[in-house]
């Protein structure tokens, strides 16, 4: 096996890694709410805190990768979430997990731009596919991790310490693997830096570009809104107890895993576009059978849904180039992910907020607003993208 085989494996364990904590909370909150004496609209505050960790972590991540490397950025930063997630583990105070969940966010951000850069310099296109799925596997684990313990009866505690441990051996593995990544060349870096510099002010008049950062906001608000109220809505809305609701939420994460996987292969058959249109309408479907009143299109809908999101940001993301120009991508791909990471930041949040009103049977309403709003906007990006090369 080559080095870099080795290293791409090691990279598929870390993004599982980084799977693993998204999804605990969702599935947790049904019961871990009650034991920190709090509202059940507080999961917003701590996934907020989370997501704005990951936001801050991602913005300086360049000049950090460039300092120290990719490979110690990574296991630094796999460390600190499994620390927090100990912490987590050992607290039963609310406002101590908002403390912790500021190195949680910071953690997993630095991780993700590293890898993502990394594997589009050293790797081929379809790797970055599959590198979304190998997220998906973690995020569907962590459910089933967390629901085998309340099935027990056993605190949610138990199930945050045993992802602290998993979180633990992956940065054993990433020190031994240290020799093996390819150093990054501090000058091409600083090269690429200067090249940028100025684009900003450019980039916003770019046809389409608009519409594009609505579009990686409106998805990045449905999956994480959906992944972390599912759980509650399964609990609140259709009575079911709060360890069988854990691990329905995990299969919607395994239709992401599933349908991230399938879509390397796919792309052999279908265009970006047509992938992300496909995903949209999926995910339509799956919430149209989650609004039937019947209990068995219950595991069917949650799996549609999933797997309806899992084409739409690998796809975005790769056919930036092709919508944008290769010379502006890197500039249009850090926008792109900001936006998205304030959809993740606030509308989970703010959802929670609303359903403190409406109730969590609201959830489905409110993806669908921002499905109708993500497929308009895809539609008129597509058509100025197309208009401005035609001219």
């Amino acid at each position: 096996m080559t080095r870099k085989t080795l290293v791409l494996l090691v990279i598929y364990l870390a993004f599982i890694s980084l799977g693993l904590p998204d999804s605990l909370l969702g599935a947790a909150w049904p019961v871990m709410y009650e034991g920190l004496r709090v509202p059940v609209d507080y999961a917003g505050f701590i996934s907020m805190i989370v997501a704005a960790g990951t936001v801050v972590s991602s913005l300086f991540s360049g000049k950090v990768i460039q300092r120290f490397g990719v490979a110690t950025v990574t296991a630094s930063s796999v460390g600190m979430t499994a620390l927090a997630l100990m912490g987590f583990s050992m607290s039963g105070d609310f406002l101590y997990l908002c403390l912790l969940a500021i190195p949680l966010g910071l953690g997993a951000g630095s991780v993700d731009a590293a890898l993502n850069n990394y594997v589009a310099l050293h790797y081929e296109a379809r790797h970055m596919n599959w590198l979304h799925s190998f997220w998906g596997v973690g995020a569907a684990i962590g459910p089933l991790i967390m629901a085998s313990y309340l099935a027990k009866g056993d605190s949610w505690s138990k199930g945050y310490e045993t992802v602290a441990w998993i979180q633990l051996g992956l940065v054993a593995v990433l020190i031994l693997s240290l020799p093996l990544w390819v150093k990054s060349n501090p000058e091409q870096a600083e090269s690429s830096d200067q090249s940028n510099q100025g684009l900003f002010d450019m980039l916003l008049t770019l046809p389409g570009l608009k519409q594009a950062l609505v579009v990686f906001f409106c998805y990045c608000t449905i999956e994480a809104t959906f992944g972390l109220w599912g759980a509650s809505f399964l609990v609140f809305e259709k009575g079911f107890e709060a360890d069988q609701a854990a691990r329905l939420t995990s299969l919607y994460f395994l239709g992401i895993t599933i349908g991230r996987f399938l879509s390397g292969f796919l792309t052999a058959h279908f265009s970006n576009k047509q992938l992300v249109y496909l995903g949209q309408g999926v995910i339509g479907l799956g919430l149209i059978l989650l609004f039937l009143p019947f209990s068995t299109t219950i595991i069917p809908g949650f799996l549609m849904v999933g797997l309806g999101c899992a084409p739409i940001f690998p796809s975005l993301l790769h056919e930036t180039p092709a919508n944008f120009g290769e010379k502006n991508s890197q500039s249009i791909m850090g926008m792109q992910m900001a936006s998205a990471y304030v959809g993740i930041t606030l509308m989970p949040f703010l959802f929670g907020k609303i359903a403190f009103f409406t109730g969590y049977g609201f959830l489905l309403g409110f993806l669908g607003l921002f499905l109708i709003l993500i497929f308009s906007m895809t539609r008129l990006m597509n058509q100025k993208v197309t208009l401005s090369k035609t001219h």
